[in-house]
């Protein structure tokens, strides 16, 4: 599983403690996959994680938030927020799974609730950023929409202090790879296409068989909200 792991991982940033890692298993759900792990280094291996929240943020949401990073218009709402001492969440993604998924997958919480996870981009006060990730209960709405039902206690958070150059080398790296899997999906899309017109040539009289578009399997799962252990 670990090999798995680093096989699917982009890039990963520490901080104390804590970290970010960033995975390429989600992009043919058009989503960015974002871990979120605390650990805990004076408890036994395999059992050093105490803390996991997977986040999945939609692929134009993140590349709008690389567009605002490049454009200098991130900086400017940072720097905003820091001058006035604002704690409201430069970003913030809401996510989560049904209680009705939750059964499906056999996975229901004791509580019968739906499992919600928020992720936060705040302006720190001793770094430049706090990338902060939650889980617990939540809500489903009428809208299909997961609301948060854990106030301020969360069953899993991790909070990772960011600074300027390593947020930014996260975004950017992730957009990147996304990048070039999406060339390489259109480059095998192509050459199955060009194979299909010789067959159809020579079989002129038959009836061309329908063949779907290739699409890149993740090893991953986006329904995978589970914590993992990592150590």
């Amino acid at each position: 599983m670990q090999q798995e792991r680093n096989h699917q991982q982009i890039i990963r940033k520490d901080a104390r403690n804590c970290f970010v890692e960033s995975l390429s298993d989600a992009f043919d759900k058009g989503k960015a996959h974002l871990v979120f792990a605390s650990y805990d280094l004076s408890k036994p291996t395999g059992q050093r994680q105490t803390n996991c929240v997977h986040i999945y943020i939609s692929i134009p949401e993140l590349l709008e938030l690389c567009r605002k990073l490049s454009c200098g218009e991130l900086r400017y709402i940072w720097q905003n927020r820091k001058k006035a001492g604002d704690n409201k969440p430069i970003q913030e993604w809401l996510g989560g799974t049904s209680a009705e998924k939750l059964r499906q997958y056999g996975k229901s919480r004791a509580d019968g609730k739906s499992l919600s996870r928020v992720a936060k981009l705040l302006a720190g006060q001793k770094s430049d950023f706090l990338f902060v990730a939650d889980s617990g209960p939540g809500d489903t709405d009428s809208k299909g929409l997961i609301v948060p039902r854990f106030g301020k206690n969360p069953e899993n958070h991790v909070s990772v202090s960011m600074n300027w150059n390593s947020f930014s080398e996260l975004l950017l790296i992730t957009k990147t790879h996304y990048e070039a899997w999406l060339a390489a999906w259109y480059f095998t899309q192509t050459q199955s296409a060009r194979l299909e017109v010789p067959l159809q040539a020579t079989n002129a009289l038959e009836e061309p068989k329908q063949h779907s578009a290739p699409i890149f399997q993740s090893e991953f799962s986006v329904t995978d909200f589970s914590a993992k252990p990592l150590f």
